[in-house]
């Protein structure tokens, strides 16, 4: 697998932002809906990564700088031909490994509630985050769960 920084400027990526943007929309109420579109994950304070596996675009993921000593998870995807073989797990140890490096002493993020995603909850927890209040501009949500881990 190869993991690099995405400048979000291709049509691949767009494509595949744009299908996890509609399988968020379909399994969270618009109000409880926090991923972040294309324009959104622009911004100089998010890092964005794409993953590769023999030329062919597998996941995404990026991290938001909330503040020096914070950051966030964001847009963690899996292509659903590509899930259930270490996409995740090789781009969330990744983003770890990046995020000490940056000298961040917690990471965070948000994810749904529902039974869709239990995979995602079990992998974070299997990386240490545990349940957390809500953080930065986030708000009590019966549709979201707060995970943080200390680095």
């Amino acid at each position: 697998m190869k993991i690099v920084v995405d400048e979000l400027t291709s049509q691949e990526i767009a494509d595949f932002l744009d299908q996890h943007i509609k399988e968020m929309k379909s399994v969270s109420p618009p109000e409880s809906k926090h991923a972040l579109d294309l324009e959104g994950l622009r911004s100089e304070l998010i890092t964005f990564w794409s993953v590769y596996e023999n030329g062919s675009l597998v996941g995404c993921g990026a991290i938001k700088e909330l503040d020096l000593a914070h950051a966030e998870i964001k847009s963690m995807r899996t292509a659903q031909h590509a899930r259930g073989k270490g996409v995740a797990s090789n781009l969330l140890t990744h983003i770890l490994n990046v995020s000490r490096a940056r000298g961040y002493k917690h990471i965070s993020l948000e994810t749904g509630s529902m039974d869709y995603f239990i995979p995602a909850r079990q992998l974070y927890r299997k990386y240490g985050f545990n349940e957390c209040p809500p953080f930065a501009q986030y708000k009590e949500d019966p549709n979201s769960i707060f995970m943080t881990l200390t680095l």
